[in-house]
């Protein structure tokens, strides 16, 4: 069951890059990584049905001018299988081109050159009138790895770290707290809170296996020790 749900979470995020040019392709997938999106650059634009197969995305970035055809033929090919949100961002500034692109069956247009904040916010927009939930700000954290504080959930370059319902208490009160050092005794107090008792050894066993769990992850040691005060994270 948790499987299942860590896959549902790993969808939610994963976007598919429709852009033959390679830099801003990297450049979009590296800035939408560091926001914990699972991002996929497409490969074969011959065939860039079978490539929206393949990736499953939650949403598509979509450019205009591409070999073989265009990204309104594309967008047409698409929408006869799948309703996923399709944001277009193409240099083209035409009312014309923004039109197709409407009729097409795309949700929104935003022009080359563009601010990447607003990429990310489009995003967001849109996910959220598309699939009816809450996309909460994420916290970021380091390049890749990001927190949802509403959710008490890890992400790194779009997967869900499986973190156990104390383990969540504890990182959400940390990142929260951050860069102030949080003491042994808050944390237990926020464990209590929620009904949960917790020795003084059980903490120490569970934020150990907290630390090692995260570093397995993502490759980081996202939680320090201030010796003789407590834990604490980063700013």
């Amino acid at each position: 069951m948790e499987n299942q749900i860590q896959r549902q979470e790993e969808s939610r995020t994963r976007i598919l890059i429709v852009e033959d040019d390679r830099v801003l392709a990297g450049e979009l997938k590296d800035f939408l990584a560091r926001w914990g999106y699972g991002v996929e650059p497409a490969e074969d634009f011959e065939d860039l049905l079978a490539e929206f197969c393949r990736v499953s995305p939650r949403l598509v970035l979509m450019d205009i001018n591409l070999p073989y055809y265009d990204g309104f033929y594309w967008c047409s090919r698409i929408r006869e299988i799948s309703n996923v949100p399709i944001l277009f961002i193409s240099s083209r500034s035409d009312d014309r081109d923004k039109i197709m692109a409407m009729a097409q069956g795309g949700d929104d247009y935003v022009e080359k050159p563009f601010q990447l904040e607003l990429l990310k916010a489009k995003i967001e927009a849109i996910l959220r009138r598309a699939y009816q939930y809450q996309v909460t700000e994420r916290i970021r954290l380091q390049d890749g790895i990001c927190f949802d504080k509403e959710a008490g959930a890890l992400f790194f370059q779009g997967q869900e770290a499986e973190l156990t319902r104390s383990e969540r208490k504890i990182l959400s009160r940390l990142v929260e707290s951050r860069p102030r050092v949080v003491t042994r005794e808050e944390l237990m107090m926020t464990l209590w809170s929620t009904d949960e008792f917790i020795s003084d050894g059980t903490l120490t066993t569970t934020v150990s296996r907290l630390r090692s769990k995260l570093k397995a992850f993502c490759g980081e040691e996202l939680i320090r020790t201030k010796k003789g005060q407590g834990y604490f994270i980063d700013g």
